[in-house]
């Protein structure tokens, strides 16, 4: 078996919907992207094994984005695309996908990534008109065509309807899950601002030291993640009203310490020692282990809980307890979801009774958690936030010389997309 080496990643900065990507759509940031990794690392006219690339918000258009990108990226035309979407676990998904090509031999280097827009959505219009318009398309003569087209028409049929964020098994978006699992896990909302407080100070941090110059690429004028609030403190936070629960009086998701709705791409080039090594190019960590998860959130389980799941059962296949990391990953769609997650793996009964472990898996230090800061800072692009996440941490322990990190990505859908990088 082959390892799986991270070489490295670009991203273009993160953004608010309908602020400077508004009208960029995900095609236009996977090319920059791509054409950003191409020109890091001098892949010009170069065959890769495959460009695994997804999104989650699209247009029908999108469904080759993988492929389309890249021929449009200065990569050679017979590249492979493979367009995916696993919600917010998507580009990791990807990474693993590449990883495990190339340990089994079947490539030597690919690229995975992803792209998302919560600004340039596909608007559908009503089942009733979609039907109205394919009949139409199926009559014969233009008399039967005007029939069909006006034949108990109402202008109720061209209400459009939007993409929503429910969940279609619940109908509950993924805010009200969550708030749902703070109160059953007892987070409360100061602990779920100093979270999201210490977010926006790292990813500062990270930015002023230079630790992202060579990671985020400047597009349409912005250099920096136009969501990350340097001044915020606790006082601004605390002052947000209720996000998700608005009536009950005990809601503890804000605006603040949930992720904003955001647009954004992300992208690694992942190879093997030998393709690296005749390029001249140094790989920063190996991705040696993943594991998916999934709870029935549908009965009862917390939604964003099945990283909880996936994280003990990866630990077990690497041989590995929770504390033998430098540094963890832990992708922050809502402070809550984070704390839930912390406190369910320092849970004896939450341990023995659902993951079926003699013994808690147990605190992690806080010290080594998002470092730099993550995603309630830096924003969300769903498809796009895994392979943000891949290059961080890589780049972090190529900084460190040695050492090993863990990603745990929590996705709509009850899902979780786990991984491990390690630097010998």
């Amino acid at each position: 078996m082959k390892r799986a080496g991270i070489i490295g990643g670009v991203r273009i900065p993160f953004c608010r919907n309908n602020t400077a990507y508004a009208e960029v759509g995900n095609f236009g940031m996977a090319v920059k992207t791509l054409g950003a990794l191409v020109e890091r690392f001098g892949l010009h006219g170069v065959e890769l094994g495959e460009v695994a690339y997804g999104s989650v918000i699209k247009h029908a258009s999108d469904w080759n984005l993988a492929r389309e990108a890249t021929l449009s990226s200065g990569l050679a035309p017979t590249t492979p695309g493979l367009t995916t979407a696993r919600a917010c676990g998507t580009s990791l998904d990807n990474a693993i996908l590449i990883a495990q090509k190339i340990a089994s031999g079947q490539i030597e280097a690919g690229i995975a990534g992803g792209a998302d827009t919560t600004s340039d959505v596909p608007i559908v219009y009503s089942r009733a008109l979609q039907q109205r318009l394919l009949a139409v398309n199926r009559a014969k003569t233009p008399a039967d065509k005007a029939k069909v087209a006006f034949k108990g028409f109402s202008f109720g049929d061209l209400k459009p309807s939007f993409p929503g964020v429910a969940e279609p098994r619940t109908g509950k978006s993924m805010g009200e899950h969550c708030e749902l699992m703070a109160r059953e896990w007892h987070i409360g909302r100061e602990e779920q601002d100093r979270l999201t407080l210490d977010s926006h100070r790292k990813l500062a941090a990270a930015y002023e030291r230079g630790f992202f110059k060579d990671l985020v690429v400047p597009f349409r004028g912005v250099d920096r993640d136009n969501i990350l609030r340097p001044d915020t403190s606790l006082e601004k936070l605390a002052a947000l009203k209720p996000a998700f629960d608005r009536t009950s009086g005990h809601g503890t998701l804000t605006a603040g310490n949930s992720t904003a709705l955001s647009d954004g791409s992300a992208a690694v080039l992942i190879a093997s020692d030998d393709w690296a090594a005749a390029r001249g190019l140094a790989v920063q960590a190996y991705l040696t282990h993943a594991q998916v998860a999934a709870v029935d959130f549908v009965r009862g389980e917390g939604l964003l809980m099945a990283p909880t799941v996936a994280v003990p059962r990866m630990l077990a296949a690497a041989g590995l307890g929770l504390q033998d990391f430098d540094f963890y990953e832990i992708h922050e769609a809502f402070a809550a979801q984070v704390l839930c997650t912390l406190r369910a793996w320092e849970s004896a009964d939450y341990c023995r009774d659902r993951l079926g472990l003699e013994r808690p898996l147990g605190p992690i230090d806080p010290a080594r958690l998002n470092v730099n800061g993550s995603s309630l800072a830096a924003g969300h692009p769903f498809a796009a936030t895994g392979a943000r996440i891949v290059a961080t941490l890589a780049k972090l322990l190529e900084e460190k010389g040695r050492g090993r990190g863990l990603i745990s990505v929590c996705t709509a859908g009850g899902m979780g997309v786990t991984a491990i990088l390690e630097r010998p």
